[in-house]
């Protein structure tokens, strides 16, 4: 499985999680890992406003994950994961503690079976404009969860055959991150399904965060992103798994 391949119809940059592989999981960081910062725009007190997109939510036991997730970004973006961020703080961004500024479940229109991600996209622009989501703005990230049995799909790739999770951007002025369910061996790597949520979620934040248009902020032209240099290495935030980021400082994965 090309993991540490492009899967973009748009840039070059890696910005997926990719499956949880035995190649992937024995893996150690690469010692010579360093990002770059490329003078693009950071996200530097994120707000996180989530989306929960298929009828499949409304229903047990789904319905019951929504509440825990949108707990998960209410307590992590305010934790010691967006501290260790700071680092990566220019003149011009500071990075530092965010905030869940809202929800949606959104079931009409519904999901389909499979979902590309142009459709995603359309669908965030199309809420927007009726006014059932925030405007964007430059700290805004609207993080996209799915349902169990939905196939996604991104620049020819597929969920649980390729990726567990991505992040973009639309117009290099709206930022999202798109969370498939990881209702496969690849995405949960025998996590619980909400720990492997929030193991990819917590990925794909620090990354928007310090990568908000894919290889414009903090890149690794040799390892990408912030997470892609430490995919499925995890810790405990409190009562959350979450995954470890890469940092220059300390030259390894925190």
């Amino acid at each position: 499985m090309p993991a540490n391949k492009p899967h973009s119809h748009r840039t070059d940059h890696v910005r997926i999680v990719p499956l949880a592989t035995p190649e992937i999981l024995q893996r150690a960081a690469a010692p010579a890992a360093h990002l770059t910062y490329n003078n693009g725009p950071l996200m530097a007190q994120c707000q996180v406003f989530t989306i929960f997109w298929g009828s499949a939510w409304l229903q047990a036991p789904l319905a019951g994950m929504i509440s825990e997730v949108n707990g998960f970004f209410d307590s992590i973006l305010t934790s010691s994961l967006i501290d260790q961020l700071s680092e990566y703080s220019v003149p011009q961004y500071q990075i530092s503690h965010g905030k869940r500024i809202g929800t949606d479940t959104l079931t009409n229109p519904d999901v389909n079976k499979t979902v590309d991600d142009s459709a995603i996209q359309k669908m965030i622009q199309d809420q927007i404009s009726a006014k059932k989501l925030p405007a964007s703005n430059p700290d805004l990230l609207y993080f996209v969860f799915l349902p169990w049995g939905v196939t996604v799909t991104q620049g020819g790739s597929a969920s649980c055959k390729v990726f567990c999770g991505y992040h973009d951007a639309i117009a290099n002025d709206i930022f999202y991150a798109v969370m498939p369910f990881p209702d496969c061996s690849g995405c949960s790597s025998s996590l619980s399904n909400f720990d492997a949520l929030t193991v990819t979620a917590s990925h794909e934040l620090c990354e928007a965060i310090t990568d908000p248009i894919p290889g414009q902020g903090w890149y690794d032209n040799q390892n990408g992103e912030i997470g892609d240099i430490c995919a499925w290495k995890t810790k405990k935030i409190g009562q959350y798994t979450v995954q470890q980021e890469w940092s220059n400082s300390r030259g390894s994965c925190v």
